[in-house]
């Protein structure tokens, strides 16, 4: 074998190694993920579930190749920012964030710890992201439509029961999306269907009692409630009190699965999962500010007959044919 003959082979032999090493190297590693949400660990069961099927369809297992480490505000947002810090000081791969309060948290905390977002409101209003197309920075993930989606509630109201006219609008006053973002897309289609709101502040659970309490005092129809962990961890609790008032009621999918009148927005589920799609991209080395942010594609109507029933209320053919699940 002459000498140039055996420097290609000897170059090719090392040019291969490099990267084959690598590849050893990260397919033996042990991935750290940290998981900053803003509700309680019960609340979040079935979206934290869903996370993990995306990440096991991935070849991510944990125990295996992968810990999470949680962080959970369980409603008191103003835990956000040190949870936060407690993930970023635990020298975390990525960070998992749930909703706005949680991703302007970990935002917040680093700005090199890639942040995937399990959903969001407005992520380009909000400032989280530059632009959908181009996030920028080191936050990227999903987005679910939450204003238009609260906005849309509205309308299935009004489609099922016309003559609503007053209708109380369950909020967080201390979740920022709620006030920037959100009420304003509620009152600008409120106008448009003659609706009247009246807002309802629920901070904690010892708000919703009160809240409530203060309904009884004033002309309301109807209750909506907007996409919150402090409200969707208490939807049992608000769908009853709403039907003991004889109110009808609509949010969230997780509000008619339990008890309350009617839901619609994105299936949260869906964005968890996707979310998985993000972890494994960034680990196997994309950047986050380079990786679109995906809009939910699937949302979906939901009616309660069983609730219906115990109202004395019934639901419009045409707005039953548009119903994707009957709870019977």
């Amino acid at each position: 074998m002459n000498t140039r003959r055996k420097l290609l082979i000897s170059l090719g032999a090392s040019a291969l190694a490099a990267p084959l090493a690598a590849f050893a190297q990260q397919k033996g590693r042990f991935w750290r993920i940290g998981f900053l949400g803003t509700a309680s660990a019960s609340g979040m069961a079935g979206r934290v579930e869903a996370l993990r099927a995306g990440l096991r369809d991935l070849g991510y297992v944990e125990g295996k190749n992968l810990v999470i480490e949680f962080r959970r505000a369980e409603g008191y947002y103003e835990r956000l920012p040190e949870l936060a810090a407690e993930l970023v000081r635990l020298k975390v791969d990525i960070i998992v964030a749930q909703a706005t309060p949680g991703i302007l948290a970990a935002k917040s905390a680093t700005t090199t710890i890639p942040i995937v977002m399990a959903t969001s409101g407005d992520a380009v209003g909000m400032g989280l992201v530059a632009s959908l197309a181009r996030p920028g920075g080191n936050v990227t993930g999903m987005t679910g439509f939450g204003p238009e989606g609260s906005a849309k509630r509205l309308e299935l109201l009004r489609d099922a029961f016309p003559r609503t006219r007053q209708v109380a609008v369950l909020l967080n006053p201390g979740n920022p999306i709620a006030m920037r973002v959100t009420f304003p897309a509620m009152e600008a289609t409120a106008k448009s269907l003659r609706l009247e709101l009246q807002q309802f502040g629920v901070r904690g659970p010892g708000d919703i009692d009160s809240a409530f309490a203060a309904m009884a005092k004033r002309r309301i129809d109807a209750v909506v409630t907007t996409n919150d962990a402090v409200i969707t961890d208490n939807a049992g609790a608000i769908a009853n009190l709403a039907a003991k008032m004889r109110l009808p009621s609509v949010g969230p999918s997780e509000f008619a699965e339990a008890g309350g009148l009617m839901a619609y927005g994105a299936s949260r589920l869906e964005l968890f999962r996707r979310a998985a799609y993000f972890v494994d991209r960034i680990l196997k080395g994309a950047k986050p500010g380079d990786l679109p942010v995906e809009q939910a594609t699937r949302f979906e109507t939901v009616l309660n007959q069983k609730a219906a029933k115990a109202l004395g209320l019934q639901f419009p053919q045409e707005v039953m044919a548009r119903a994707d699940r009957v709870i019977e």
